[in-house]
């Protein structure tokens, strides 16, 4: 049983996997250890990762990334931010997004959702073939700031891949787990704290971590999802890949060149560009930084001078200035101690041995704590379930007097900081039988669950009996003293049951495609090399044992076969180039045959020659009667 653990980014992902030995990030089939996170249409199949991200340029509009950003926005709410991006897209099924591209020569649409499970099928393949075992339950790495539905729509595209999470892990959880694990050398005297700030790619994440030995404690979360070195590559210019070699360059040098060719015509430009000039380019964006820093810190009760140390991890961090404006307000240097871009899957993968039955590790306590209130609101007011930074796994029983049959409002209580782009409203849940009578008054108690995956459910309700209504009592049975309600599961769903049947479906197609192409490919490649070579050997070792017409007729063969290749079969099945590979073999074969056999011949004849000579040797030393009877 494979121990996996994923970090999806909004540039790159990166896969480990927990083994006896330790924990090992895979190598991908470029041999990388992060794969862009990328999904590109061609005409005919699919492209993931570096391959995906290879083809963009030709492909752009069909050329999907940053898909992580999409999942679980609201279309109206991020619409400005879409006509940024190269692909069409649309408001799709409870005003969520749909992307529209052209695929297979027809105009298609997908959800967030099912790019999505495309790149974790992809990611679950190349594992597969690395550790060479079948890879199903793992642990993958999200965002705090997810909400309700983005946690249920990386479930669902999970479901797609035939993966199955056993938790969804705050990427801030996994650091700290990665960190603290395995370290030896905390107090005796009371928790060790640590602020961890993760500038990725598109996002800003704070989190303050109590350690002690063999148990650790998140003891606040802080964000921005707008804070990335994404919007500090958008400073320079919109062309990402020149600004994020300039951006890397910079970090270790004072100065670098910048060079666009043809940024419009033929016209290109080149200059330099010094580490202050782009840092004061940056200074509305590096005043943030400490922002998120700032509020951590307020919410764990903690002062600077408290923290044990400040680690500094993600893609942006690198960044000179982002370390020196860090150092001036926590007075003390941040340090990098973990690897920047793996320690979200190795924490991921730590987690998923801790919970898989293939591995034995050190007991290691962790208390996660979440992001948000979790409110249901009524017209009494709000009644509060999780305060903000509750423990989790968590559960509340909670009384409701009225119908025994009603709805559950579930709700974030939405915070000055609450991410744009997403709804705070968690679900609706319906409790009851379907057919009550409106005079009916009980008292029913229900549970409400915030899960390891931090998604709300509603599940354990029962009306007590000292409040039932006659009709009810007539219910219950012996002496039971409750009496169980139905309950519905969320019904804002993120994806119905019929629409993710039809994308497990759709995914099964579009892969069969893609296996099709390639041994189509394969089988090309091989008709290619077997042309190439026949015309070798029948200008070299095979020409003298081939009469002039079979000459004749092979190189006419040859030649019509190859002008094939390059001029029409762009279009043909693997069958077609099965048959053409064996109307050339069936051509060869005589000439190849009287080869062999002539081959044959002569290392037979060799073969006796050597046996007659050594036979011949040993007469030699026999009596002069003996030898002439020889």
């Amino acid at each position: 049983m494979s121990v996996i653990g994923f970090d999806i980014g909004n540039e790159s992902c990166v896969i480990a996997a927990a083994k006896r030995g330790g924990v090992d990030v895979l190598l991908n089939n470029e041999t990388k250890r992060e794969t862009p996170a990328v999904v590109s249409f061609g005409e005919k199949q699919r492209f993931f990762g570096a391959a995906g991200a290879a083809f963009a340029m030709a492909n752009l509009k069909s050329t999907i990334s940053q898909i992580k950003r999409l999942i679980g926005k609201v279309y109206k709410e991020v619409e400005e931010e879409l006509k940024l991006l190269p692909f069409m897209t649309s408001e799709g099924p409870r005003g969520g997004i749909l992307i529209e591209l052209e695929y297979l020569k027809k105009k298609r649409t997908f959800t967030a959702m099912e790019i999505l499970g495309m790149l974790f099928k992809h990611l679950k393949q190349m594992t597969e073939k690395n550790i060479e075992s079948s890879v199903v339950d793992c642990v993958i790495g999200i965002p705090s700031y997810f909400s309700d539905l983005q946690r249920r729509l990386y479930l669902d595209a999970a479901q797609i891949a035939g993966l199955t999470p056993l938790m969804l892990m705050h990427d801030g959880t996994a650091i700290a787990i990665g960190y603290g694990m395995y370290k030896t050398n905390f107090s005796n005297w009371g928790p060790t704290y640590v602020m961890f700030i993760d500038n990725g790619h598109c996002d800003t994440q704070v989190r303050v971590a109590a350690f002690e030995q063999g148990r650790m404690k998140i003891m606040s979360y802080s964000f921005d999802q707008n804070l990335g070195g994404r919007y500090f590559d958008e400073v320079l210019f919109k062309i990402l890949a020149l600004c994020d070699k300039v951006k890397k360059v910079l970090s270790a040098n004072t100065e670098a060149p910048l060079s666009i060719e043809c940024l419009i015509g033929d016209t290109d430009v080149r200059g330099l560009i010094t580490r202050d000039e782009f840092e004061n380019l940056l200074s509305k964006l590096l005043e943030r930084v400490t922002v998120p820093c700032r509020t951590a810190l307020k919410d764990s009760g903690l002062s600077a001078d408290e923290l044990y140390t400040i680690e500094l991890v993600g893609s942006g961090s690198r960044i000179p200035a982002i370390t020196r404006i860090l150092t001036s307000f926590f007075r003390k240097e941040p340090t990098r101690t973990l690897n920047a871009s793996e320690c979200v899957a190795r924490g991921c993968a730590l987690l998923c041995a801790m919970l898989s039955p293939t591995l034995i590790v050190r007991d290691y306590k962790i208390r996660e704590s979440f992001p948000y209130s979790i409110v249901i609101p009524s017209p009494q007011g709000e009644c509060m379930v999780f305060p903000k930074g509750s423990q989790f796994p968590n559960q509340n029983l909670l009384n409701h007097t009225g119908s025994p049959q009603f709805y559950l409002q579930v709700a974030y209580i939405k915070e000055r900081d609450f991410p744009a782009g997403i709804s705070h409203i968690v679900g609706h849940f319906g409790i009851g039988p379907s057919e009550t009578s409106d005079s009916e008054k009980v008292e029913v108690q229900f549970k409400v669950k915030l899960n390891g995956h931090g998604i709300v459910e509603i599940n354990s309700v029962t009306i007590l009996e000292d409040k039932l209504h006659k009709t009810w009592k007539m219910m219950v049975m012996g002496n039971t003293k409750t009496l169980n309600l139905p309950t519905s599961e969320n019904l804002d769903v993120s994806t119905t049951n019929d629409e993710l049947h039809e994308a497990k479906e759709k995914e099964k197609k579009s892969t069969k495609q893609d296996i099709k192409v390639e041994e189509t490919k394969d089988q090309r490649n091989t008709l290619e090399s077997f042309v190439y070579d026949t015309r070798s050997k029948l200008s070299g070792a095979c020409w003298s044992f081939a009469t002039d017409s079979e000459k004749e007729v092979l190189t006419s063969n040859l030649q019509e076969t190859e002008d094939w290749l390059y001029e029409d079969s762009d279009d043909e099945s693997e069958k077609d180039y099965t048959v053409k590979l064996k109307d050339l073999k069936k051509l060869l074969e005589p000439i190849e045959n009287r080869y062999m056999e002539e081959n044959a011949l002569a290392k037979a004849t060799e073969t006796l020659q050597i046996c007659i000579a050594r036979y011949r040797s040993h007469s030699d030393s026999l009596p002069a009667d003996t030898k002439d009877n020889l």
